[in-house]
């Protein structure tokens, strides 16, 4: 019944007119991008890259992106790296695990490093990764140069991201825009929809481009820096001044140089190249020019033009239909792109470079927004019993007797970081059309206990596709009446901490 004065109407009305806003605002979503490239000059990390991360900031990041070139790659230090996480990424890993961030993805070429990091949240929204490598260095034979590169789903669309070290020295301009052109014509990716860079939704360009600053001599340029009149500069980056003439680099959008350029330093100081003071002393040395070598660009995929009206019989109606169908897609599932941040940090001096951060908000409407898989850990944990999994598919995908399930410990830093797991298949203890349950071992569950998760990892996809919510791994009693694990100990927090 309504009352008399209409509330309960009114009420209605209000909930309804609130439901449809909220469903309004949530058409798109918007997501955080911290990106970084350093060239680290094949230094040791710093102690502390707090700053770097902006991990003090209250707005945190969805993802990470880091660049980085000239990790120290000897042949006995790389042969190392390759068993072993380089010093790098374990920095970067060790310091974002525990907030929550997971290494989604990484590649290496020699001194080339990429890195990916999701919220926990996003993960399994992450799908079809791929990553690739194209070397320019000595004629294409050695990858001190080149391009490494990550394309991945992100809630459908496609990114990619590529890391470049281009040739060095003032006079190759050209010859720096000829090794991108040819990193974006060799380098491929599976047969899908995206087998190229630039067929991908959102391109990311970056790391040390190497172009230069032209004619200008030392006086001036040192001049412009010291009065932050870098817009003096512009009109003689040879970046700038090649996109004039390339139309395929005008499609890639950078950020105002409104920082220092970020080469070449003196290490450990804020001090450009000093060699050129000390010819006045009896000493030679090549100086370099400060130059922002080190770039962030980004690509957001052109729109297809609509079709024209028929003009003859032989028109390509397959591509009709296909640019027709990107641009329903396009419609039905936008995405946008703004640079909210872009700046060098000149705290952290252990190499001749200045690491250059970009930060940027992505707007979209999402594609999907339930994993593949639903997973759970059933009833009490613990090493006293064998423990049951129960996991359900929530949609269509290619499992198969590879798929595993992974426990993990909260604040793991990759996939390979689970403290056991178990096969979906060999393990299963019954299934239905909706529910698979499968054991895990007693041996196999840490006896001291912890916060965990469980992870169903799809080896066709090769990704995690469902993620369990947290739950508490209990101390084994037995253990605890046999003196093997004293009483009350948070055993993965605390073992994580010694």
């Amino acid at each position: 019944m309504e009352n008399d004065d209409g509330t309960k109407e009114d009420t209605q009305s209000q909930v309804k007119n609130s439901v449809s806003m909220e469903k309004n605002c949530c058409n798109e979503d918007t997501f955080r991008l911290h990106m970084v490239t350093w060239n680290v000059a094949t230094a040791d990390p710093p102690d502390d890259i707090s700053s770097l991360l902006h991990l003090n900031s209250p707005k945190t990041p969805d993802l990470y992106v880091i660049g980085l070139q000239e990790v120290y790659a000897a042949p006995h230090k790389f042969i190392i790296d390759m068993a072993v996480e380089d010093s790098w990424s374990h920095l970067f890993m060790s310091s974002l695990a525990p907030r929550g961030y997971l290494k989604v993805s990484s590649i290496r070429m020699q001194g080339l490093l990429l890195l990916f990091f999701s919220k926990l949240a996003h993960v399994p929204f992450i799908r079809d990764i791929q990553d690739t490598y194209t070397r320019t260095g000595i004629f294409g034979y050695w990858g001190n140069k080149g391009g490494v590169s990550i394309r991945l789903s992100f809630y459908g669309h496609m990114l990619c991201f590529l890391n470049c070290h281009l040739a060095a020295h003032m006079q190759y301009a050209s010859q720096r825009v000829d090794e991108f052109e040819y990193i974006l014509d060799t380098q491929t990716f599976g047969p899908k929809k995206t087998p190229h860079i630039l067929d991908h939704k959102l391109v990311f360009w970056f790391g040390d481009l190497n172009f230069r600053i032209q004619d200008h001599g030392m006086h001036f340029l040192r001049n412009c820096i010291t009065s932050h009149k870098f817009n003096l500069l512009w009109s003689k980056d040879q970046l700038t001044m090649m996109k004039k003439k390339e139309a395929f680099l005008q499609e890639f959008d950078e950020g105002p140089l409104d920082f220092q350029p970020t080469y070449k330093f003196d290490r450990f100081s804020d001090r450009y190249d000093s060699r050129s003071y000390r010819t006045w002393f009896g000493f030679h040395g090549k100086m370099r020019k400060p130059a922002w070598t080190d770039r962030i660009l980004w690509r957001v995929k052109p729109k297809e033009p609509p079709p024209e009206e028929e003009k003859d019989e032989d028109r390509d109606s397959g591509l009709d239909e296909k640019n027709t169908k990107q641009q329903e897609e396009e419609e039905e599932f936008p995405l946008k792109l703004r640079q909210d941040s872009y700046t060098s940090n000149m705290e952290y001096g252990v190499s001749d470079h200045k690491p250059v951060i970009g930060i940027f908000t992505l707007e979209l409407r999402k594609m999907y927004e339930t994993p593949l898989v639903r997973v759970c850990a059933e009833g009490e944990w613990s090493a006293d019993f064998d423990a049951m999994v129960i996991y359900s598919p929530l949609q269509p995908f290619p499992s198969s007797a590879w798929d595993w399930i992974g426990l993990y410990k909260v604040g793991f830093r990759s996939v390979s970081d689970y403290i056991t797991y178990t096969w979906v298949k060999d393990d299963e203890v019954s299934f239905n059309d909706e529910l698979t349950q499968v054991y895990v071992s007693k041996d196999e569950i840490p006896v001291l206990g912890g916060e965990c998760v469980l992870c169903y990892y799809c080896s066709t996809l090769q990704c995690i596709v469902g993620i369990s919510s947290p739950f508490k791994v209990q101390e084994s009693k037995v253990a605890v009446e046999e003196g093997l694990a004293p009483e009350n100990i948070n055993g993965l927090d605390k073992a994580t901490a010694s």
